[in-house]
């Protein structure tokens, strides 16, 4: 009986919803036209009461536009963000950039202060010499550096390593296009030195520290901090007058020298050959 009777209460449903919406379609018309009216015949009147209507809708006006402000806000501000975000990573790049940039020239610098000093450092009676760079560390020896220079490029066992503050070592070992030199702070170097002052003759005896010894004839010798000490010449191995170093300490324990070269990984060596065999043989 209930299903029966939903289609009567529509069918009268229907005309008055109709009637509902004519009636305030006509409501809304004639307000319009008295609103007209009224603003025709009196405008100060309705100029009041258009402004005391925009009174009273303009808090509900400014709710409703806050959100909307916001969310021109956020929109603006993730934009900001996102061109930050772009920046730093342009800057970051930017910075590695420079920072490469700084160790090259950081290194040519070195580099270039070397060779400056290897320049300064002229012996008359060298035949011939070859620079060569640094590319390694140790090995065989304790303390020996491997230069990029070979046979191919002149280098020759017994030749003299120096820098641009004096001896350096000696070449140990060549290859057709390497070499390793040994220090003369290494364990097996043995030097024939001078103290140029006293001309007291000595062996320096390296024992892998900064600080090789002075050992036989010097210990007995009156030897004081700050003294001169160069290759003697003898055994052919070294030229003489190479610049070595200086006495840094002659005591009970014995005496101690301190070499001008105190880089034990510069960038470039030279290998000067003096035409003497001593060392080979």
């Amino acid at each position: 009986m209930a299903k029966r009777a939903k289609g009567p209460e529509i069918r009268t449903a229907q005309p008055l919803r109709t009637l509902a919406q004519r009636l305030l379609f006509a409501l809304f018309l004639g307000s319009s036209i008295a609103l007209m009216v009224l603003g025709r015949s009196d405008p100060e009147a309705f100029e009041r009461a258009r402004t005391q209507v925009t009174d009273a809708a303009a808090p509900i006006l400014e709710t409703l536009t806050r959100p909307v402000d916001a969310l021109n806000n956020a929109v603006g501000e993730a934009r900001n963000l996102a061109q930050l975000h772009q920046e730093n990573a342009r800057l970051r790049q930017e910075v590695a950039r420079l920072q490469q940039w700084q160790a090259v020239a950081r290194r040519l610098e070195v580099e270039n202060i070397q060779m400056r000093d290897l320049l300064a450092f002229e012996r008359e009676d060298v035949k011939r010499f070859v620079t060569g760079r640094v590319i390694g560390m140790g090995g065989t020896f304790v303390r020996s550096l491997v230069l990029n220079v070979g046979q191919t490029d002149g280098a020759q066992k017994g030749q003299a390593a120096v820098t641009g503050d004096g001896l350096i070592g000696r070449v140990a070992e060549v290859g057709q296009r390497s070499s390793r030199v040994l220090l003369i702070t290494d364990l097996n170097s043995r030097v024939p030195v001078v103290i140029e002052n006293s001309r007291a003759r000595a062996i320096l005896a390296g024992d892998n520290t900064a600080f090789p010894r002075l050992i036989y004839g010097a210990a007995n010798s009156d030897l004081t901090p700050g003294q001169r000490v160069v290759t003697s010449g003898d055994a052919g191995a070294f030229p003489p007058g190479l610049p070595v170093g200086v006495i840094s300490s002659a005591d009970e324990n014995g005496v101690r020298v301190q070499p001008y070269a105190t880089d034990e990984r510069p960038e470039l060596v030279r290998l000067m050959d003096f035409g003497l065999e001593g060392v080979l043989q």
